[in-house]
């Protein structure tokens, strides 16, 4: 049978083999911003085990932007050359296109790593000044933000721009804009974080004023022919703040500026949120974007089930596909699915010994 999750995909002039994803995943073990041997195996694992595009995790485009002092940044021709040695593995070794979140985190920086409690910075623990739309802080005991004035604004979507070009040196297929999970984008976006009076807060058109000019930049800077999508949090989970119907509105404005996907997510914004967590959870929100605003999404949410993620394409209630920690858990996911679905996932040259028509002994009920 012929399987909608194993079927190809255009994306400008970039096609995937497949629709599975391989989500970004913030690893704290970054030194001054710079990937390392770390990011070596993380990343190339996904690109040799099947995944039609790799992502790598949120990389901030100036160290401010940083959630921790162990996240990664690409502002420096360290940050880049460092990055271009994992992708220059990921494209000799692997099946997988490569793409990169660009991201800014906002009022959510300064922090320890999850692993460490998550945690505001003290002082005496290196904390920096964090900055946001509005002085208003994520929660109880973290730090104020100081509100950006128009020319910081200028800046820093100059700095997400020079992030795209050297995301363009280093050799990426696509480029993902992160504009949920509460970090600075998302902030401007939803009347939670954002209550400022000029241009850039109120109504809903201003609201998205932000991130709609930071897309048109971004977008201008990269190829033509190279896919660009936003990542988005399709809704705050918490009363008053950023709604569905908001983002498909956002979603519409964005197809309307070039973007290629909106890759559906949600909360990360306020801790008062109230998320109903079970596989799939964000697949209703991913359809309803999809068939609303007429753009192709992507979904992600606990989805480790081949049957679920090949109903979720084949019923058009998402275009892919996203996998995080279920990658982490089985980075050769892609090939066992495809087992499940009688389709054919791609291996890389050096893996091919291991493929079950080379292997009858272990399955012998296998076609080849």
């Amino acid at each position: 049978m012929s399987s909608a999750l194993f079927s190809p995909i255009e994306l400008r002039g970039l096609t995937l083999k497949n629709r599975l994803v391989v989500s970004p995943m913030c690893q704290y073990i970054s030194e001054n911003g710079s990937v390392n041997d770390w990011h070596v195996q993380h990343l190339g694992a996904f690109s040799i085990g099947g995944f039609g595009l790799v992502m790598t995790e949120a990389t901030n485009v100036n160290a401010v932007g940083k959630i921790t002092h162990k996240c990664a940044t690409l502002c420096t021709d360290e940050n880049e050359a460092a990055l271009k040695r994992v992708i220059d593995f990921n494209k000799k070794f692997g099946v997988a296109a490569q793409g990169i979140q660009l991201a800014h985190a906002g009022r959510k920086g300064s922090t320890h790593p999850p692993a460490l409690g998550g945690q505001a910075l003290k002082p005496e623990e290196g904390a920096w000044e964090t900055v946001a739309p509005s002085a208003v802080p994520y929660a109880p005991g973290w730090h104020t933000p100081r509100a950006l004035t128009t020319e910081e604004i200028r800046q820093i979507q100059a700095d997400f721009v020079e992030s795209v070009k050297r995301a363009q040196r280093v050799g990426y297929d696509l480029i993902e804009m992160h504009a949920g999970h509460g970090y600075l984008t998302h902030q401007f976006l939803s009347p939670l974080t954002n209550r400022r009076t000029d241009e850039y807060g109120g109504s809903l058109e201003n609201r998205m004023r932000f991130a709609l000019e930071t897309f048109v930049a971004m977008r201008a800077a990269w190829p033509a022919d190279k896919p660009m999508g936003v990542r988005v949090s399709a809704t705050d989970w918490v009363v008053g703040g950023w709604t569905p119907e908001e983002t498909v509105v956002f979603a519409r404005a964005l197809k309307n500026l070039g973007c290629d996907y909106v890759d559906v997510s949600s909360g990360g914004l306020d801790p008062a949120q109230q998320i109903p967590l079970a596989p799939g959870y964000h697949v209703s929100l991913a359809d309803k974007v999809r068939r609303e605003a007429d753009i192709r999404t992507m979904v992600v949410g606990l989805i480790t089930d081949a049957l679920q993620a090949e109903e979720i394409v084949k019923s058009g209630q998402s275009d892919f596909v996203c996998m995080g920690r279920g990658a982490m858990w089985d980075p050769r996911f892609p090939w066992h699915a495809a087992e499940i679905l009688g389709a054919d996932a791609p291996y890389p040259p050096r893996s091919t010994p291991c493929h079950p028509s080379l292997r009858p002994q272990v399955f012998p009920n296998r076609k080849k």
